[in-house]
C-alpha cells in the first residue's frame, strides 16, 4: 500500500482506470469487486470517460456510481475523477479550454451525481489554462475543499514550472495543495514520439525531477501499458503509433525476455519498471476484461538495469 505525505490517503499499489467504462467492459461490477477483493481501493475515472462514444455523456462515472451503489462498496474505495477537459464531443479541439470556475463547477456536480457521492476524494484538473493565475485555480479548489465537496486536490498535465508554483502559494496560504499529478509515463516514454495530443505532458526531464525532488506531489502515471503497445508488438508483431521506434521494438525483446526469466506477463513486467523509478509511483492501469485484473495486481521484482536496451 501506498501513503500519501500529509494526507489520511493508503492507496493500492496499482489504480483501477476506467476510461472505457461501459464500452469494452460491461461487467464492471465484476472487475471492480474482483479489484476490490484482491486488495485495490483507487479507482480512477474522468467527467470526459467515454465521451467520445455518441449515446451517454459522463458515461464512465455513471457506471462506476451504479457499480458502487449495487456493490455497497463506495466506502471502502478511494474514487478519484477529474474536471476541466475541452469538450470532445462536438470533435477533438483540445485547444478550447475549459478549466475555469464555472466549467470545474458544472463537472463538479455533474460527477457527484453520476457518481452517487457527496464527496470525491481526490479531484483533479484534467488540463492545465495558462491563462489563468496559479493562485486563483487553487482557491477554487479550496473552495470546493471547504465546501465538503472534495476532500483532496490534483492536477493532470500540467508543467513542471506551473507545479511548483502551486506548491509555493499553498505553502504560503497554509494549504495541503496538490497531492497527485497524472501525467504520461512507462517503460516505453524514452524512445516514444512526441504524443499526438500537445496538451499531454510527459513526465520526463524537468517534470520527472520535480517529481525526484517533491514526493509530496506523488506521480501517478496514465498510459502505464504504453497503450498496449508491447503486447500488440509481442503477441501479435503489430507495431504503429507513437511508441513504435526502433527504441521500443528493441525493448519490446527485451520485455519478451524478462516475461520468460521471471514467468511473468507482459502486464506484470510493465507495470514493474514502476519500482525501478526513483520516487514514489502509483500506475493507473485499465482492464480490457476479468482476466486482467489478476495481472494487474501481481507485479514483481526486476532490477532497473533489466530495462535497458
Amino acid at each position: 500500500m501506498i501513503r500519501i505525505p500529509d494526507t489520511d490517503l493508503v492507496l493500492s499499489d496499482v489504480g483501477l482506470g476506467t476510461a472505457k467504462a461501459g464500452l469494452t467492459y460491461r461487467e464492471a461490477d465484476e472487475i471492480i469487486a474482483r479489484f476490490m477483493d484482491l486488495g485495490g481501493n483507487l479507482i480512477d475515472t474522468a467527467r470526459v470517460y467515454s465521451d467520445w462514444v455518441p449515446g451517454e455523456i459522463g458515461r464512465s462515472e455513471r457506471v462506476i456510481g451504479d457499480a458502487l451503489s449495487r456493490l455497497g462498496t463506495r466506502n471502502k474505495a478511494v474514487l478519484m475523477t477529474k474536471g476541466g477537459h475541452p469538450d470532445i464531443t462536438h470533435g477533438f479541439d483540445m485547444t478550447k479550454s475549459r478549466v475555469s470556475a464555472g466549467d470545474m463547477r458544472v463537472d463538479l456536480e455533474l460527477s457527484l451525481k453520476a457518481l452517487r457521492t457527496e464527496t470525491i476524494d481526490i479531484y483533479l484538473y484534467h488540463r492545465d489554462n495558462p491563462e489563468i493565475s496559479v493562485p486563483e485555480l487553487i482557491e477554487i479548489m479550496e473552495d470546493f475543499r471547504r465546501e465538503g465537496k472534495i476532500r483532496y486536490y490534483a492536477c493532470s498535465n500540467w508543467s513542471a514550472a506551473r507545479m511548483m508554483e502551486a506548491d509555493r502559494y499553498c505553502e504560503e496560504k497554509g494549504y495541503r495543495g496538490f497531492i497527485v499529478d497524472q501525467s504520461l509515463q512507462n517503460a516505453g516514454v524514452r524512445g516514444m514520439n512526441p504524443p499526438m495530443d500537445p496538451t499531454l505532458t510527459v513526465a520526463k526531464g524537468d517534470i520527472f525531477e520535480y517529481h525526484r525532488e517533491n514526493p509530496h506531489n506523488m506521480l501517478m502515471p496514465f498510459s502505464s501499458v504504453a497503450e498496449g503497445y508491447f503486447h500488440r508488438w509481442i503477441l501479435k508483431g503489430e507495431g504503429g503509433g507513437v511508441y513504435d521506434t526502433e527504441e521500443n521494438r528493441k525493448l519490446a525483446e527485451r520485455i519478451r525476455e524478462l516475461c520468460e526469466q521471471y514467468s511473468a506477463s507482459i502486464t506484470q513486467v510493465l507495470l514493474s519498471y514502476f519500482k525501478t523509478l526513483p520516487m514514489q509511483v502509483l500506475p493507473l492501469f485499465g482492464p480490457k476484461d476479468m482476466s486482467q485484473i489478476d495481472d494487474m495486481m501481481m507485479t514483481v521484482d526486476i532490477p532497473a538495469e533489466a530495462f535497458e536496451v
